[in-house]
């Protein structure tokens, strides 16, 4: 049989990207789109953050509250939650062995990673409507 294989595969399997996970390829855009998205929006809570660290709590305060400074935290936030969950996730894939390990790991990463978003979310709309 060896020079006369075939395969009911076609080449477009292999030209879609998809590996053994069936995810590869759009684990990898989100990765990538999501670190370009940090770009401007790091910038953007560095300025936040310069800026308020020069004024007293109400002042400070105000500037969070303002519906543009808090549409930018959140993004940086959610952004920031996605790209650090996809990253952690390839170290877990790449490092872990264990199957078990590997699984629990994962599972603790999304739900720490939720949490964390969750709690700053719910801090920059807090101060937003003013609660």
């Amino acid at each position: 049989m060896g020079q006369f294989d075939f395969s009911i595969r076609t080449p477009v399997k292999g030209v879609r990207g998809l590996g053994s996970a069936k995810s590869g390829t759009g684990h990898f855009w989100q990765q990538r789109l999501t670190a370009v998205a940090l770009v401007p929006l790091v910038l953007a809570f560095i300025a936040i953050v310069i800026c308020a660290s020069g004024r007293d709590y109400e002042a400070a305060r105000a500037l969070v509250g303002h519906p543009l400074t808090s549409i930018i935290l959140l993004l940086f936030v959610v952004t920031g939650a996605i790209h650090g969950r996809l990253g952690l996730q390839v170290v877990i894939e790449d490092y872990v062995h264990h199957e078990g390990c590997k699984v629990a790991a994962v599972i603790a990463n999304t739900l720490f990673t939720a949490a964390v978003a969750i709690a700053a979310i719910f801090a920059v709309l807090k101060i937003s409507f003013g609660v």
